[in-house]
C-alpha cells in the first residue's frame, strides 16, 4: 500500500511536472477546463473569451483594471458532483481565496489574500461580500445559500468599496445565475456515488411569449447518508443515545428557483426572481484529542466519534427570497432598479468539546462538558439600489446610484444547562438577542480613455453604517433570578467614504497592464452572545483598509494561451479581530493593524486541439501589528495542551492558570502562504462531434496558522485534494465516472484549541455522472 507521505510525493511531482512544461504559474478556472468551450472556441482550437461584470457592466476581462477570478458554470458543477457544499468547494480553486466552516453548510466564512473573519458567532459580519444574482447577502446564514444552475463566478480580489459598498474589504464572491433567454436552454447534472450521495443540478427555460415573456426553473437537490457512527458507550447527561451506527455527517439540500422575464419593449426588461430553501443535515463535527501535544498529525478516525450529548449535532434551515430586476434603456443612458427581500429561519446544535468527558477525565473525574445551540427566530433582510449608467462605448463611461440595506434578526443562544435533564436542567440557560442593520450609500464611478491605449477610472461611495443590538433575554438561574450586570442595548454607528483609482494601458491587442489603488471600511460589530455567559457584550470599531495593486492580463501564440498575473499589498487599520478575554469568554477587539503583500497568476494553455491545461498559484504574506494585544491560548484545567511559540504571560482565572499569548507578528487564521491549482483533460475523438475524455483538477494549500497564536500543533501545511473524471462526450450528452478527494486525504481545515479538536474535510467520493444540455 502507498504510504501517505509517497501519496503526497507522487502529487506534488505530477504537479511539478506540470507546472514545468508551462510557463508560469497560475490557474484558469473557465471554459476549457473541462472542456466548456464555445463550438467555435473549439473549431479553433483556441480559448473561449472571458467577460465579466465586475464593474456592473459586461466587459472583456482584459478590459477591467480588476483583479478577477472566474469559475464557469460546467467546471463549477464538476467539484460539487460528490455533493461538496457549492460555496466551500470554492476553496483552493481562485488563487486568493479560501473558504472554511466549523458550524456546518450554514455557515461558510470566506478569505481573499488573507483577510476574513473566523468568528463562529450567527451576528458577525466578514470582510468578504457574496452577491447572488445582484442581491448582497449579509448575514452569514444567508451568504450559505447554495449556487445552482450557475453561468460563472466571479471572485473579485481586494477591496470594492465603491461599487459594491462596506464590508467588501476583502473583495466579492459574484454568482451569476443562468436566466431566462428566447431560447429553449437547459441543462441537468446527475451524479450519485459513495455514502448514497446524490447531486442534481438543473434548470431548464425558454419563451412563454414569443420576444415578451421567457421563464426558467431552476433547482438544486443534495444529498447524503449518514455515515459516521457515534461510538461512546456510558451515561449522557441530556439523553443522547449511544452507540449508534451511522448517525452523523449526512444532509438533505433542496432548493428551487424560478425567474420570470418581462420585456415589453426593446429597452424595457424586468426579471422577477423567487427562491426557496430547505436544509437538514449535521453540524461541523469536532473530534476530541485529535491532535497531541508536538503533533500536527491528527490521529482521530473520520468515520466516528464519541459524543456523549447534543442528540447528533443536528441543524436544520429553511430560506426563501425574491427580486425584481428592472432595467430601462432610454438611449444615452440605463436606469436600473434592483429590489430584495431575504428571509431565513432554523437552528443549528453540536458538541462544542468533541467528545465524551468520560473519556478525558482529570484527576479520575469525567472532564469536559459542552454543547450549545443557535436559533434565529426570524430574519429580514431588505435591500434597495437604484443605478444609471451610461451606455455604449464612447471614451468617457459614468454610473452613479444609491443603495440601503436593512436587516434585522431575532436569535437565541442555547447553551448545556438548557438541554440537561432534571434535576440538573435549567430552562433559563439561553439569551435572546435582536439586532438591527441599516444602511445607505451614495457612489459613482467615471472612466475615461486618455488615448486608444490608456483608459483611466475613479469611483467612490459615501456609507452609513447602524447597528444596534438588545438584550430581550438575560440567562438567569434556574429559579428563575437575573444574574446578568452588562449592557443590554448598544449601538453602533460609522460613516465613512470609500474609492478606488485605476489605470489599464493597452500595450497590445493581446497584452494590457493595470494598476489600482483602493480604499475600504468594514462597519463596526457588536458580540452579543457572550451574555449568555453573563459577560458584557463587546464590540469593534470599523477597519479600514488601503490596497495597492498591479498586474497585466494577455491572451497569446493565436489566443491558445491565457496569462493573468498581480502583485499586490494592503494595509488595514484597526483590524477586527476576536478571540477570548480573561474570563475564558469570547470577545471581538480591535488591534492596531494588519499588513499583508502577495502575488497571484492565473494560466490557460491548449497546446493541442484536444488538450487543455491550467496553472494556478498564489503567495501571501500577512502580519499583525500591535505589541499590546495578546490572545488566550490553548489551556483546559490550568494546563497548556499545545505547544505555544509566542511570548505568553500568566493570569489566574475561576482559580487556575490562564495562557495568554503575544500575537505581534503572527500571520492572520486562514491565510495560506501559498496555493496552487492544476487542472487538465485530453480528449479524443470519436467522429465529428463526440469523445471520450479525461480530466483531473488538483489544489495544494502551505501553511495555514488556525489561531491568532502560533503553536506546533494547530496549522495545517501541504494539504492537498484531487479529483478525476473519465468519461465520454457528445457535446449535449456526457455520462463519466468520477472521483472526488480521490487520493482520500484526511486534511485538517479548523480546530477547538482548548480540546486539542480537529476538523476535517470532506471525505472521497467515488460515483458516476450523467449531465445533458438543451441549447
Amino acid at each position: 500500500m502507498i504510504s501517505y507521505k509517497q501519496r503526497r510525493a507522487v502529487v506534488f511531482a505530477l504537479l511539478s511536472l506540470g507546472a514545468s512544461a508551462l510557463p508560469g504559474m497560475a490557474l484558469a478556472q473557465d471554459a476549457a477546463a473541462y472542456g466548456g468551450t464555445t463550438a467555435s472556441a473549439e473549431q479553433s482550437g483556441g480559448l473561449e473569451d472571458i467577460v465579466v461584470t465586475a464593474e456592473r457592466r459586461e466587459e472583456r476581462l482584459m478590459n477591467v483594471p480588476v483583479s478577477v477570478g472566474v469559475v464557469r458554470g460546467d467546471d463549477f458543477r464538476t467539484f460539487t458532483a460528490g455533493g461538496d457544499d457549492t460555496l466551500l468547494a470554492l476553496s483552493g480553486r481562485v488563487p486568493g481565496l479560501y473558504a472554511e466552516t466549523t458550524t456546518g453548510r450554514i455557515f461558510p466564512r470566506f478569505y481573499i489574500r488573507g483577510l476574513g473573519n473566523n468568528d463562529f458567532y450567527l451576528g458577525a459580519s466578514q470582510p468578504v461580500s457574496i452577491i447572488q444574482d445582484d442581491v448582497v447577502l449579509e448575514h452569514v446564514v444567508l451568504k450559505s445559500n447554495p449556487v445552482f444552475d450557475v453561468a460563472q463566478v466571479e471572485v473579485l480580489r481586494g477591496p470594492q468599496g465603491s461599487l459594491f459598498g462596506r464590508n467588501t474589504t476583502a473583495g466579492i464572491v459574484k454568482f451569476d445565475t443562468n436566466r431566462p433567454t428566447q431560447q429553449l436552454d437547459g441543462q441537468a447534472s446527475l451524479s450519485v456515488g459513495s455514502y448514497n450521495s446524490v447531486a442534481l443540478d438543473a434548470g431548464i427555460g425558454g419563451p412563454i411569449v414569443a420576444d415578451r415573456i421567457a421563464v426558467r426553473l431552476s433547482a438544486l437537490v443534495q444529498h447524503r447518508d449518514d455515515y459516521v457512527d457515534n461510538i461512546y458507550r456510558g451515561p449522557s447527561a441530556d439523553g443522547t443515545v449511544s452507540p449508534m451506527k451511522d448517525v452523523m455527517g449526512g444532509f438533505d439540500d433542496r432548493n428551487a428557483r424560478l425567474q420570470i422575464l418581462f420585456t415589453p419593449t426593446e429597452d424595457v426588461s424586468l426579471l422577477l426572481s423567487g427562491h426557496i430553501r430547505d436544509y437538514d443535515g449535521t453540524s461541523t463535527l469536532f473530534r476530541r484529542g485529535a491532535l497531541e501535544k508536538g503533533s500536527n498529525d491528527p490521529i482521530a478516525p473520520r468515520k466516528s466519534v464519541a459524543y456523549d450529548e447534543a442528540q447528533n449535532n443536528r441543524q436544520a434551515y429553511n430560506s426563501k427570497g425574491a427580486s425584481a430586476h428592472f432595467t430601462w434603456d432610454f438611449g444615452p443612458a440605463a436606469l436600473t432598479s434592483i429590489t430584495a427581500y431575504e428571509t431565513t429561519e432554523g437552528f443549528s446544535r453540536g458538541d462544542t468539546d468533541g467528545g465524551a468527558a468520560a473519556d478525558f477525565p482529570v484527576r479520575g473525574v469525567p472532564n469536559g462538558y459542552g454543547q450549545s445551540q443557535g436559533n434565529i427566530r426570524d430574519l429580514d433582510q431588505w435591500t434597495q439600489e437604484l443605478r444609471l449608467a451610461s451606455t455604449g462605448d464612447d471614451a468617457f463611461k459614468w454610473q452613479f446610484g444609491g443603495f440601503y440595506f436593512d436587516s434585522r434578526d431575532t436569535t437565541d443562544f442555547y447553551q448545556r444547562a438548557f438541554f440537561l435533564n432534571a434535576p440538573a436542567r435549567n430552562p433559563n440557560n439561553w439569551v435572546r438577542l435582536r439586532n438591527v442593520n441599516t444602511s445607505w450609500a451614495v457612489f459613482g464611478q467615471a472612466s475615461y480613455k486618455l488615448t486608444e491605449a490608456l483608459t483611466v477610472t475613479a469611483g467612490a461611495r459615501y456609507t452609513n453604517d447602524d447597528k444596534r443590538t438588545r438584550l430581550l433575554k438575560t440567562a438567569d438561574t434556574a429559579a428563575g433570578v437575573v444574574t446578568y450586570r452588562g449592557r443590554t442595548d448598544v449601538e453602533l454607528e460609522a460613516e465613512k467614504p470609500s474609492w478606488d483609482i485605476s489605470a489599464l494601458y493597452q500595450a497590445s491587442p493581446d497584452v494590457s497592464i493595470y494598476a489600482r489603488i483602493a480604499r475600504g471600511f468594514r462597519g463596526p460589530t457588536i458580540q452579543g452572545r457572550s451574555a449568555v455567559f453573563n459577560s458584557d457584550f463587546t464590540t469593534a470599531d470599523s477597519e479600514t483598509i488601503t490596497s495597492y495593486e498591479l498586474g497585466f492580463k494577455s491572451q497569446l501564440l493565436d489566443n491558445t494561451l491565457r496569462f493573468n498575473a498581480s502583485a499586490f499589498y494592503w494595509n488595514l487599520k484597526d483590524i477586527q479581530l476576536n478571540g477570548n478575554d480573561s474570563n475564558g469568554n469570547g470577545v471581538l477587539f480591535n488591534a492596531d493593524k494588519a499588513e499583508a503583500y502577495g502575488l497571484e497568476a492565473e494560466l490557460e494553455y491548449r497546446p493541442l486541439r484536444n488538450l487543455s491545461l491550467s496553472l494556478g498559484g498564489s503567495l501571501l504574506h500577512t502580519e499583525i501589528k500591535d505589541d499590546r494585544v495578546y490572545a488566550q491560548a490553548c489551556a483546559l484545567n490550568g494546563v497548556l495542551v499545545c505547544t505555544v511559540n509566542d511570548p505568553i504571560i500568566t493570569r489566574t482565572v475561576f482559580g487556575a492558570p490562564a495562557y495568554f499569548a503575544q500575537i505581534d507578528g503572527n500571520p492572520l487564521p486562514n491565510a495560506p502562504k501559498y496555493t496552487l491549482n492544476a487542472t487538465a483533460r485530453y480528449d479524443i475523438p470519436v467522429g465529428d462531434a463526440s469523445r471520450f475524455f479525461i480530466a483531473t483538477d488538483w489544489n495544494v494549500q502551505g501553511y495555514t496558522n488556525f489561531v491568532l497564536y502560533k503553536t506546533d500543533e494547530l496549522y495545517a501545511k501541504n494539504n492537498f485534494e484531487g479529483g478525476l473524471k473519465i468519461g465520454y462526450d457528445t457535446g449535449n450528452f456526457e455520462i463519466a465516472a468520477f472521483a472526488r478527494n480521490i487520493t482520500n486525504e484526511k486534511n485538517l481545515k479548523g480546530v477547538i484549541e482548548n480540546y486539542m479538536a480537529a476538523v476535517y474535510n470532506e471525505p472521497r467520493i467515488i460515483g458516476v455522472s450523467l449531465s445533458g444540455k438543451i441549447r
